[in-house]
């Protein structure tokens, strides 16, 4: 008996050492899954697809192809802007990613990769809009933004004699623009751009690009991703994996990444 009972021990043991030693090899073998934060309505960086129910946009190409490179999975949920920069500054999200600009104040709660677009503001107005053709026409006009951005700074700075008036989404302060309830709207270049161009009905852009911004991806503070995402990033832009994400979204690349290269 007491042989048979050392026998169950030993079996007992082997088994429990093979499961420990499967638990390790499994976990060796998994990969890393990191949530990422965005924009819900920031074209043609991050939007809806109505028809399929996904996220698109040069963002989430971008983003997807860091992941693939740094060897990581993502898994995407969209918000408000707001919501993406209180996630960093919490730590609520393990990435963020929605044309965010790196500005200093950001930079105090928030860590950020190097710089992946180059950007600046832009003003929009309508078609038959004679009275303003740059930013130094803005005094006394209704000037219209998304809050909480750097265009919203930026007019209150600069245009303290306009009328600011801002907006949760920046589709809804070109609506207005549409119907004559503003006189301008300040935002981010490409957005405007592309909203102009596909988009708007009678709208144009005026004047100069505004303020040169740079967008980066986000992280909480001391986040150990930066230094990956960075490394996989470098190898995107060597490679032509950025230009071809850039050309899809943007046409032929006519600024982006030159002063993070």
């Amino acid at each position: 008996m007491r042989k048979w009972s050392l026998f169950f021990v030993v079996v007992a043991m082997v088994s429990l050492l093979a499961a420990c030693g499967g638990t390790e090899a499994n976990n060796a073998d998994a990969t890393e899954t990191y949530t990422v934060a965005t924009d819900n309505n920031f074209v043609p960086f991050e939007f809806m697809n109505e028809e399929t129910g996904e996220m698109e946009g040069f963002d989430i190409d971008l983003i997807k192809a860091i992941a693939e490179e740094a060897g990581f999975e993502i898994n995407i949920e969209s918000m408000k802007f707001d919501g993406v920069v209180s996630g960093m500054q919490s730590g609520r999200f393990d990435i963020g990613i929605a044309g965010m600009t790196i500005t200093e104040e950001r930079k105090e709660t928030i860590d950020f990769s190097d710089p992946y677009y180059d950007a600046g503001l832009m003003i929009a107005v309508s078609e038959d809009n004679n009275e303003i053709e740059s930013e130094a026409d803005l005094a006394g006009k209704k000037v219209g933004t998304r809050s909480g951005t750097t265009s919203e700074q930026y007019i209150k700075d600069n245009h303290p004699d306009a009328e600011l008036v801002t907006f949760p989404g920046i589709v809804e302060a070109y609506m207005d623009l549409e119907s004559g309830r503003l006189d301008a709207v300040m935002y981010d270049v490409p957005n405007v751009q592309y909203y102009v161009a596909n988009d708007a009905a009678g709208l144009k852009t005026v004047g100069e690009i505004l303020q040169g911004e740079q967008y980066g991806i986000a992280f909480p503070q001391d986040s150990e991703l930066v230094e990956d995402v960075n490394t996989a990033l470098q190898t995107l832009i060597d490679n032509g994996t950025y230009d071809d994400i850039y050309e899809e979204w943007f046409g032929e690349r006519k600024y982006g990444t030159e002063s993070s290269e």
